[in-house]
């Protein structure tokens, strides 16, 4: 009987701990060591409750990592991430990656092309631009996840 409680506890704390990873997945940061932008989209992450781990990396090592996403490059950003197996590439709002975590669409991941005024990071004043978020297919294709817009 003893066992069986214990094992019981066991089961219960491995089910506790994952979910409670769940709750707060952790996003991988590839980005460039001068960009204060990304800097903005990593504190705007920790804030939305995500652990962040940030690596500062080369232009090439960066440049790399995007060839290696599949996305193509009309929708890469300043910096590129990685949540549960997805690529969130530049400055997507944490709702969307919410949701894309929540849905788990069969993607190679989500992004917001450029740097538009207004998306996480690129928060400066009242001024918004209209913006998409695009979810990248498979077979990298795109469509629209999101969209936001301008002021």
């Amino acid at each position: 009987m003893k066992k069986m409680l214990m094992a019981g506890g066991l089961i219960l704390g491995m089910s506790s701990t994952a979910t409670a990873q769940e709750a707060t997945p952790v996003i991988d940061v590839l980005k460039q060591a001068s960009c204060g932008c990304c800097g903005g989209w990593v504190v705007a992450m920790q804030e939305a409750g995500y652990t962040v781990n940030v690596r500062d990396v080369s232009g090439d090592e960066l440049y790399a990592a995007k060839e290696a996403s599949g996305f193509s490059d009309d929708l890469w950003a300043c910096h590129t991430a990685s949540v549960a197996g997805y690529t969130v590439e530049g400055h997507v709002p944490a709702r969307e990656i919410a949701r894309l975590l929540e849905e788990r669409p069969a993607a190679l991941g989500i992004a917001t092309p450029g740097m538009p005024t207004g998306s996480p990071g690129m928060d400066f004043g009242t001024a918004r631009d209209a913006f998409d978020v695009v979810l990248v297919e498979l077979d990298s294709s795109q469509q629209i996840f999101a969209s936001y817009p301008g002021n």
